[in-house]
């Protein structure tokens, strides 16, 4: 006896069967023919990549910023190559394993596997073809906040008023900052140096203006530069009057939080004129801060906070001149480090000056040369290499700026006190009275007269006021 088992086949079932048989059998079939337009399409990928990025090389030389999503696309064109490439390179190997005319392989997994990725590879290659069409490949990237200004590192002794003044601007209330201090001390340095802290730190500041003033006082200047940094160009603004160009400043900047730095102002500069809304009780999210040689100026300019910006202290100038000299040259001679310390204190802490000399020191090893160095100071610091140049005019433009004759030869006549000497007040005021500075027969005017010229002095950084003076 015997049993017969029947087996009863779907059609349906049957059909998706031999749907998903063929269809598997047609990654071998094709393996060649998607191999060949793999390597087809993929050359037209590339040619198209490549013309974008010609566009996009063009348009940043134009100072503009290429799409998100053309970068996007470019990065996986590059991705979509590599693997492709593969794809190419493997594909002689698979294509000695078919056989019966390519219908079939000798190892039909192997070979079904390698031309789904294939076909999968080829579809990916033809959408980013087609994807790869933009009208706009960039646009004008955003202006950053400040414009980075060249500069020095940061000048030993100069960051910790650095710190303070930043946090002054982005912690405190004050809107008008100043800083002031004699020619040359560093006071540009500094304001540079905040310049270009925005540009680290993030704010919420939108814009930060970067204006020089300078002895010349020109309203116009001062709009345009503010001018060129919010927009505001071209010859039909440039042809307005001062007062229209204030009411279009003031339009623009209202609506901004807005850092303005005035470097080198003698005087005070009207800001209503110009066209910047003034911080205030009404306005605390923008500021003003700039640098002055005189301490009057921090007045007439109604400043919140001000800082005065002093030569360095013995052992903050002593680094900066080590630094600018060269520890190779220091220890070339054992004489050498005590006369450059004598350098050092001919220097006053006057960073700009020891700057200056320390670079023309940096290669003198012999003891010699320092001794005459010194000499040559002392005897006419003028004609020393470099401060002639560049220290001396800034001192001297000081000097020249004093109101008249007699302001500069109460001046001059301080040269016969030694070296940090602490003069009194009144015995000075006694002095120039006694040499006949004043033209007065009368005592009390003349003392009256002495100290307000001391009081100018003073402003302008040219004597220093000790505390417990009387």
């Amino acid at each position: 006896m015997c049993s017969i088992f029947q087996i009863t086949c779907d059609g349906a079932f049957f059909n998706r069967c031999l749907d998903c048989f063929l269809g598997k059998a047609a990654y071998i079939r094709n393996l060649q023919d998607n191999l060949d337009a793999l390597e087809t399409e993929l050359g037209n990928l590339i040619a198209r990549k490549n013309d974008v990025m010609r566009r996009v090389v063009d348009a940043e030389r134009q100072q503009m910023r290429r799409l998100d999503g053309v970068q996007v696309w470019v990065s996986r064109v590059d991705s979509v190559k590599t693997e492709a490439d593969q794809f190419i390179r493997d594909g002689s190997r698979e294509i000695e394993k078919l056989c019966v005319g390519g219908y079939c392989s000798k190892n039909c997994m192997s070979s079904y596997k390698f031309g789904k990725k294939v076909a999968k590879k080829l579809r990916d290659v033809r959408t980013l073809i087609s994807e790869g069409v933009f009208e706009v490949v960039a646009d004008r990237a955003p202006e950053s906040v400040a414009d980075e200004r060249p500069t020095e590192r940061t000048v030993v002794g100069l960051q910790s008023q650095l710190e303070q003044v930043w946090r002054c601007l982005v912690e405190e209330s004050a809107g008008i900052i100043g800083l002031y201090g004699m020619g040359g001390v560093g006071k540009t340095t500094l304001l540079t140096h905040i310049n270009n802290k925005f540009l680290e730190s993030p704010t919420n500041f939108d814009c930060v203006i970067w204006v020089v003033v300078s002895k010349d006082l020109r309203l116009e200047k001062i709009q345009e530069d503010i001018g060129k940094k919010i927009g505001l160009v071209g010859d039909s603004w440039k042809s307005k009057s001062v007062e229209q160009k204030a009411v279009d400043i003031f339009r623009s900047l209202r609506e901004k939080r807005f850092v303005l730095l005035l470097d080198d102002i003698w005087e005070r500069v009207d800001l209503t004129k110009v066209g910047v809304p003034l911080p205030g009780p009404k306005n605390t999210t923008s500021k003003v801060v700039f640098t002055t040689r005189f301490i009057d100026v921090c007045g007439s300019m109604e400043v919140d906070r001000k800082f005065q910006v002093a030569c360095l202290s013995e052992k903050d100038a002593w680094e900066l001149f080590r630094e600018k000299v060269g520890e190779e040259t220091l220890q070339s001679d054992h004489d050498i480090d005590e006369l450059a310390q004598i350098v050092v204190k001919e220097c006053g802490g006057l960073p700009l000056a020891l700057i200056t000399i320390g670079r023309a020191m940096a290669y003198r090893k012999k003891a010699e040369q320092w001794r005459r160095a010194i000499e040559e100071l002392r005897r006419s610091a003028s004609e020393f290499a470099g401060l002639g140049k560049e220290v001396y005019p800034l001192l001297k433009f000081s000097y020249d700026s004093l109101q008249n004759d007699t302001v500069r030869s109460c001046f001059l006549y301080c040269c016969l006190y030694p070296e940090d000497f602490g003069i009194l007040k009144w015995d000075l005021i006694d002095c120039w009275f006694g040499d006949g500075f004043f033209g007065e027969s009368d005592r009390f005017g003349a003392e009256n007269q002495g100290y307000d010229i001391l009081d100018t002095l003073v402003s302008a950084c040219l004597l220093e006021e000790v505390e417990d003076d009387e």
